[in-house]
């Protein structure tokens, strides 16, 4: 597990071996089923994660009914907005698939930044290509139609359609599931 967060990491910066023996000292990694909650609406949170195997999705309940914000995979961070606050999470965080996390915190952040510099100038790094990840995403989804969020779904994406349900891609998509079936059925005849 540790080579595959060493892979990852060497997208970034070159993996010295100080870089390594942090990896290698700082990893601590934990199995889900599918279906676990990591976190609950409520809940507060003092855990992030590097995923390594498996799917996670957020959601939050509106008027009882689930609104699928984000699906993270693998080589993804999952950080919850109120990680290390003291403020109750606004969602939800499931397991779609059985998943193997490497599961960080803040306060073993700053003990390892402390000891090795070079790991808070590349989770600085990362932190900006996910910020821009995300903008580019929120940018796209403002700015299309619901066919055309499907579309970049597709192009973009496409192993969700055998990693979430259908009502779970429709409301991360900002739509119903009868509207979805119709999307599909209209690009299919086309």
């Amino acid at each position: 597990m540790k080579s595959k967060i060493l892979k990852y990491l060497s997208k970034y910066t070159k993996i010295t071996e100080e870089l390594e023996n942090a990896i290698n000292e700082s990893a601590f990694f934990k199995s889900y089923k599918k279906g676990d909650i990591l976190l609950k609406e409520g809940d507060f949170s003092n855990e992030c994660y590097f995923i390594l195997e498996g799917c996670i999705r957020s959601y939050f309940l509106k008027d009882g009914e689930e609104k699928t914000i984000e699906f993270y995979m693998e080589e993804e961070v999952v950080i919850p907005s109120n990680i290390g606050k003291s403020t109750p999470s606004q969602y939800y965080l499931e397991c779609l698939e059985d998943t193997v996390v490497n599961v960080g915190n803040p306060a073993l952040e700053n003990e390892m930044y402390q000891k090795y510099p070079q790991l808070e100038s590349l989770s600085r790094v990362i932190a900006e290509v996910i910020l821009t990840k995300q903008q580019e995403s929120y940018t796209a989804f403002k700015s299309s139609t619901p066919e055309e969020r499907y579309l970049n779904m597709l192009k973009t994406r496409p192993y969700l359609l055998q990693r979430a349900s259908q009502h779970q891609i429709a409301s991360y998509l900002g739509i119903r599931p009868e509207s979805l079936s119709r999307i599909r059925k209209r690009i299919i005849n086309n």
